[in-house]
C-alpha cells in the first residue's frame, strides 16, 4: 500500500464511480482499478459493492476510509513539520469553500499566495458550505472559507469579509432604472432561487408573506448560471456584488439596493480548534484575511 492507492481509493469513495476517480487523479479507469484490486488483496476485504457505474463502500471500506483520511491527515502534517524545521513552506493545504467563492473571491488570494509560497500544492473541496464544516470536523480538510453563522463548538471561526446581498436584474426591464426598491417591488418579480444555500434560505423567509403570489421562474444550483439566467431576462435574484464584478462591469446585470432589507453575507476563516494548524494552513490564514480585508476596503 502506498499513498497514491490511499488518494485514488478516496477518491473512488467520493465519487462513487471508476471513471470520475480516474478523471480526478490523472489515470486510466483500469489503472484506478487495479489499484483498488490491490488495496482488497491487500486487506482481504472487498471494499466496495459494485452495481453497475455505481460504486458504494462496504462496511470493510467505510472503516478503511476513516484511516485513510488520517493518513493522509498525517502525512500531511510531517511534509508541514519537516518544512517548518527548514524554514520553507512546502507541502499540501487542503481548503473547502463554496462555489462562488472559490471563482469570485479567492482567484487572488491564491495568486498571491502562490507567489509567496510556489512549493505549495493546493488542494480543494468545493462544496456548500455546511458540506465543509463537515469535512473540517471529521479533520478532513485543514482550512475553511464559509457562510456564517457557524455554530459548532469544535471549531474556530473567524469572521473576515462582509458583502451586502442586492437584487440582481437584466438591464433592460424598466425597474433597472431604480436606485431603490422595496421588498414589495422584488416580490412582484419573476424571480430565481438558489438551489440550496444562505440566499435560498434568506429568500424564503423575506418573502414569505407573498409565497402565495410568488412567481418562481426558475431554481438554479449554481451562481453563475443564475447570473446568466438573470441577464438573459428569466428572472431577478439577490446576489452579492463580489459575486458580479464582471457582469457589472460590463453591463450585463443592474444590482440595486433593496429597502428595509438588511442582508449580509459574511464570510469566516474556519478550522479546528484541537488542532494545530499546519504552517501551510497558517500561512494561507493570514493570507486571506489580510486579502480579503484589502479588497472589503477597496469595494
Amino acid at each position: 500500500m502506498d499513498l497514491d492507492q490511499i488518494r485514488t481509493f478516496l477518491e473512488v469513495a467520493k465519487q462513487e464511480n471508476f471513471s470520475k476517480a480516474a478523471e480526478k487523479v490523472f489515470r486510466s479507469q483500469p489503472a484506478v482499478s487495479a489499484q483498488i484490486r490491490q488495496l482488497e488483496q491487500e486487506y482481504q476485504q472487498k471494499l466496495f459493492d459494485r452495481s453497475g457505474k455505481s460504486v458504494r463502500l462496504t462496511p470493510a471500506g467505510e472503516l478503511l476510509r476513516d484511516y485513510a483520511q488520517q493518513m493522509l491527515r498525517i502525512h500531511r502534517d510531517s511534509l508541514s513539520a519537516v518544512s517548518s524545521s527548514t524554514g520553507i513552506v512546502r507541502g499540501v493545504l487542503s481548503i473547502g469553500a463554496n462555489e462562488g467563492t472559490f471563482l469570485y473571491v479567492l482567484p487572488e488570494i491564491f495568486k498571491r499566495f502562490h507567489s509567496a509560497y510556489p512549493e505549495v500544492r493546493i488542494d480543494v473541496y468545493r462544496n456548500f458550505s455546511h458540506k465543509v464544516v463537515q469535512k473540517l470536523a471529521e479533520g478532513a480538510l485543514d482550512v475553511g472559507i464559509v457562510t456564517l453563522p457557524v455554530k459548532d463548538p469544535m471549531l474556530k471561526v473567524t469572521p473576515i469579509y462582509r458583502d451586502e446581498l442586492l437584487l440582481a436584474v437584466d438591464p433592460r426591464v424598466p425597474i433597472a432604472a431604480k436606485k431603490l426598491v422595496t421588498i414589495d417591488e422584488v416580490a412582484a418579480l419573476p424571480l430565481i432561487f438558489p438551489k440550496i444555500g444562505y440566499t435560498r434560505r434568506l429568500m424564503e423567509k423575506v418573502l414569505r408573506p407573498y409565497r402565495s403570489t410568488l412567481r418562481i421562474s426558475m431554481e438554479l444550483g449554481s451562481i453563475g448560471m443564475i447570473k446568466q439566467f438573470v441577464a438573459a431576462g428569466f428572472g431577478a435574484s439577490l446576489i452579492s456584488p463580489s459575486f458580479a464584478r464582471e457582469e457589472m462591469k460590463s453591463g450585463k446585470l443592474r444590482l440595486i439596493q433593496v429597502k428595509d432589507l438588511d442582508a449580509w453575507r459574511e464570510l469566516g476563516v474556519v478550522y479546528r480548534k484541537d488542532r494545530t494548524l499546519p504552517r501551510v494552513a497558517s500561512a494561507f490564514v493570514e493570507q486571506v484575511k489580510k486579502g480579503l480585508a484589502e479588497t472589503a476596503t477597496d469595494a
